[in-house]
């Protein structure tokens, strides 16, 4: 079934998909009791996502490649095993919540399908491998009323908190420009050992225990090849979503939040690639791309640049001697001053220089605290229901953010092409080579 029929039949069938237990009489769940849960993508970061759910019940461990996820599945004895998780929602009906720790290309097509039977996803980033799919997955979000998360982990934490709190307060006066970078792929990341290349074209023999065609979805058949599985997947413009996909919805989330910066209106990106082959398969070594974001409100326009592969903005003047900026981080620019914080969340952040750290009268706290990691938010909005809190980084902001993120890997695949975004109608204006790059077409069956 294709995409676009998959998700007519999806609102067509939501008169009848399963109902989820807290709703019915008999066998009914309490809000203070636990979940039932299950992990798609057991053994990569599904592996962090279910430490912080060990007090639910993990009834249902879902991976292409046991081997890989076989110390989860020593952790998680009782949990029934799967490989194919169509399978797992067709036999388990006990399930309340699904975690979704797979490779890009699948989040959407796994995120659907449990959503479509009702229940609450958490769904690690970038929510989608598409715009056109990240649109799908919020409105169907909306439509099922499930309870979402997307695993940016520092949307929950503190530090995102104190700059938006801050940011309102005046601290660094009106924000106009923003630089954020990563080391990554040269950096933290199983990308660094990757000799990025053209599709290879060697065979080697497929790993046992592995099914490979499952770990393929909905992305062009190709036979499998370690440059792809485990860790790899990243580089691939098929699977992964790039540098910017992989670190943009931890770094940029906290000047996306604080500025409530939506949509761009333009976006430009250049970058390391310069053979063809290469380029048509994989993204780059190291990018710069270059966002335009409108007034919002009474806030100015804002110029945003991101930088991956241990490229760097320039050094602030207000950076004290000997104080080198963090692999990863954002600056954030107002006429009155900056703020500087670190990777995944807004980790370290502070005014600078230390001194103006230090005289900076704090304001009060105005915005809700997470009491809880991530994915404990995440339960909680599970148990609390329709009537409670949503989750931190719910899909309807998850969605957004993963929009913008995404429009940037569009940029880095139109290299040094100015794209005006049009955000009502889903286009980059008068550019339909960029445009086919928001959707895509799923393998036969998928």
């Amino acid at each position: 079934m294709k995409r676009r029929d998959f998700l007519k039949a999806g609102a067509a069938a939501s008169a009848f998909f399963i109902v989820p237990r807290n709703v019915l009489g008999k066998g009914f769940v309490a809000p203070s009791d636990k979940l039932n849960i299950a992990c798609v993508g057991s053994g990569g970061m599904g592996d962090y996502n279910l430490s912080s759910c060990t007090e639910e019940n993990i009834v249902a461990l879902c991976d292409v490649d046991h081997i890989n996820a076989s110390h989860n599945f020593e952790k998680f004895p009782d949990a029934v095993k799967y490989k194919d998780y169509r399978v797992m929602f067709e036999k388990q009906k006990d399930i309340d919540a699904v975690i979704i720790a797979t490779p890009d290309h699948t989040h959407a097509v796994i995120t659907m399908a449990a959503m479509q039977l009702g229940k609450h996803v958490f769904c690690q980033k970038p929510l989608t491998h598409t715009v056109e799919e990240a649109r799908q997955i919020v409105k169907a979000a909306k439509y099922y009323k499930v309870q979402t998360q997307m695993g940016n982990q520092g949307h929950s934490s503190e530090h995102i908190r104190l700059l938006k709190e801050w940011i309102a307060d005046g601290a660094i006066g009106n924000v106009t420009e923003v630089h954020a970078w990563t080391d990554r792929p040269v950096g933290g990341d199983p990308w660094s050992t990757f000799d990025v290349k053209a599709m290879p074209s060697d065979t080697p023999p497929l790993p046992e225990g592995m099914a490979w065609d499952l770990w393929l979805g909905p992305a062009p058949e190709r036979p499998y090849h370690p440059d792809y599985h485990p860790g790899k997947w990243r580089a691939w413009f098929d699977f992964g979503t790039g540098a910017l996909g992989d670190m943009g919805c931890h770094i940029l989330d906290p000047a996306f939040w604080a500025l409530d910066l939506g949509s761009p209106t333009t976006i430009q990106a250049t970058s390391t690639h310069w053979e063809p082959d290469v380029a048509s398969q994989t993204f780059p070594r190291a990018s710069i791309v270059r966002y335009q974001f409108p007034e919002r409100g009474e806030m100015p326009p804002v110029k945003l640049t991101w930088y991956d592969g241990r490229l760097l903005p320039p050094i602030p003047e207000e950076l004290e001697q000997g104080r080198e900026l963090p692999g990863s981080g954002a600056i954030i620019i107002g006429d009155k001053g900056k703020i500087m914080h670190g990777s995944h969340g807004a980790s370290g952040m502070r005014i600078i220089p230390e001194e103006k750290m230090r005289e900076y009268s704090r304001p009060g706290k105005t915005i809700p605290r997470v009491n809880n990691t991530h994915e404990g938010d995440w339960i909680r909005a599970c148990k609390e229901g329709k009537d409670g809190v949503p989750a931190s980084s719910n899909f309807n902001y998850g969605g957004a953010l993963t929009e913008m993120v995404l429009l940037g890997m569009a940029a880095i695949r139109s290299k040094d092409e100015i794209l005006k975004w049009d955000s009502d109608k889903l286009e980059f204006t008068d550019n339909p080579n960029a445009t086919r790059l928001l959707s895509k077409e799923n393998r036969t069956g998928w």
